[in-house]
C-alpha cells in the first residue's frame, strides 16, 4: 500500500512540475508568436475594412493594440493518508482506510488594451504626409524605387502621378512613370546614393548619382536630370518636400502622400457590388490610367459568399471583401502599409493607459 501511495505522489509531482515548465519559459515562444500573429491579422482586417469604407464615404475607425499582458496562475494540491489496523473488533478482518487526493487550478487572464487613434495622433499618423527622407531611405534599403514612388508620391519636381482619389482625381503626366522607372534602373545599377549631413544645426538629405556608370545607366541619369529640371553642374541634390523646386536646379522636391491618401488610392481597387453603385451608396470606379496594361494598386474582390482562399477578408454591408492569397502584388502593398504607417508618425510617444494587474 505504501508503494502505491509513493507512486501516486511521484506522478502527481511530476505532472505539476511539467505544467509549471510549460507556463514559465515555455510560454514565451508560444504566446509571442500567437499574439504577434493575431495582432498582425487583425491589423490587416482593420486596414482592409477602412479601405472599403472609403468607397462608401463611411468614416474609418482605427484602434491600436497598445499593450498585451498575459497572466497565468497555477495552483495545485496533493494529499495522501492511510490508516491500517490488523483486526477489526467487530469482524475480526483487516481494516485499512486510505485517502489520496490530487487537485489543480489553471487560470489564464490576458489583459489587452486598445487605444483609439484620435486628435493629434490621428493627424500625425494619418493626415501628415510621409517624410520624403523616409521614402528615399526605403529606396536605399533596397526596396524597388518605382513601386515605392508610385505608391507614396503625388509629384516629383512638378511631374505628377496618377490619382484615383475623388478629391484629386487626375491622369498622370506622361513622364512620371518613365521617370520612376529610370530611377529604379539607376537604383538597381547601384548608381543612386543618399547622404544625411548637418547644415547650420539642421539635418538635410542629399541625393546624388554616380558618375562612373555604363552607357545605359548614364542615359537614364541624363533623362531623369533633364525631365526633372536638374542642371548638370549640380552634383548633390537637396531632397525637400513640395511640388515645385526652387530656381537653381539643385533640388529633388517630393510631394508625398499621407496614409489617408494612400488608403484612398487603394479604395479605387475595391470591387463594389453593382447594386451599391447604381443606388448611389458607393462611389463609382474611377477611370484607369492611360498607361498600357494599367491596373489598380491592389485588387480587392467582393462576393456575397465567404472566400475560401483569402489573404485577408472582412464582412461589410452583407458582402465579403478580400484580397486573394495568390495575388502577390496586392499582398505586397499591404506589407508595405505597415511600414508606411510607422514612418508616417513623427516620433511622439503614444499615451499608454495605466493597467492594474492583480497580485495572485
Amino acid at each position: 500500500m505504501r508503494a502505491l501511495l509513493r507512486l501516486i505522489l511521484i506522478l502527481a509531482v511530476a505532472f505539476m512540475a511539467a505544467a509549471c515548465q510549460s507556463i514559465g519559459p515555455g510560454s514565451v515562444q508560444r504566446d509571442r508568436l500567437d499574439y504577434a500573429g493575431a495582432i498582425a491579422g487583425s491589423w490587416r482586417e482593420q486596414t482592409l475594412l477602412n479601405i472599403v469604407k472609403l468607397r462608401y464615404f463611411d468614416a474609418p475607425v482605427f484602434l491600436e493594440v497598445s499593450s498585451v499582458i498575459s497572466s497565468y496562475t497555477l495552483q495545485s494540491e496533493v494529499s495522501a493518508a492511510a490508516q491500517s489496523y490488523p483486526f477489526s473488533n467487530s469482524t475480526g478482518a483487516n481494516n485499512t482506510n486510505n485517502r489520496v487526493g490530487v487537485s489543480g487550478t489553471y487560470t489564464d487572464r490576458p489583459t489587452i488594451s486598445y487605444t483609439p487613434v484620435t486628435g493629434k495622433q490621428y493627424i500625425e499618423k494619418l493626415l501628415r504626409p510621409i517624410p520624403p527622407q523616409a521614402v528615399f531611405a526605403m529606396i536605399q534599403a533596397g526596396h524597388s524605387a518605382d513601386f515605392i514612388l508610385a505608391l507614396t508620391a503625388r509629384a516629383i519636381n512638378d511631374v505628377y502621378n496618377y490619382s484615383a482619389s475623388p478629391a484629386r482625381r487626375r491622369r498622370e503626366d506622361p513622364a512620371f512613370y518613365r521617370v520612376i522607372s529610370a530611377i529604379s534602373r539607376i537604383q538597381q545599377a547601384g548608381a543612386l546614393g543618399m547622404r544625411v549631413e548637418n547644415r547650420g544645426g539642421k539635418e538635410v538629405t542629399l541625393i546624388f548619382f554616380r558618375e562612373n556608370v555604363d552607357e545605359d545607366v548614364a542615359k537614364d541619369i541624363h533623362f531623369v536630370r533633364d525631365t526633372l529640371g536638374i542642371k548638370p553642374e549640380n552634383k548633390e541634390l537637396l531632397l525637400t518636400f513640395g511640388a515645385t523646386p526652387r530656381s537653381g536646379g539643385g533640388e529633388i522636391t517630393l510631394l508625398t502622400r499621407s496614409m489617408w491618401e494612400i488608403l484612398a488610392e487603394l479604395s479605387s481597387g475595391v470591387e463594389v457590388p453593382e447594386q451599391d453603385t447604381a443606388e448611389g451608396r458607393a462611389t463609382t470606379a474611377p477611370p484607369m490610367s492611360d498607361r498600357p496594361h494599367a491596373t489598380p494598386i491592389a485588387h480587392i474582390h467582393s462576393s456575397s459568399e465567404q472566400p475560401a482562399n483569402a489573404y485577408t477578408a472582412v464582412r461589410y454591408r452583407d458582402h465579403w471583401f478580400w484580397i486573394d492569397d495568390r495575388d502577390l502584388a496586392s499582398k505586397r502593398v499591404f506589407t508595405f502599409l505597415t511600414v508606411f504607417s510607422s514612418i508616417a508618425e513623427t516620433g511622439n510617444v503614444p499615451q499608454i493607459p495605466i493597467i492594474t494587474i492583480p497580485a495572485n
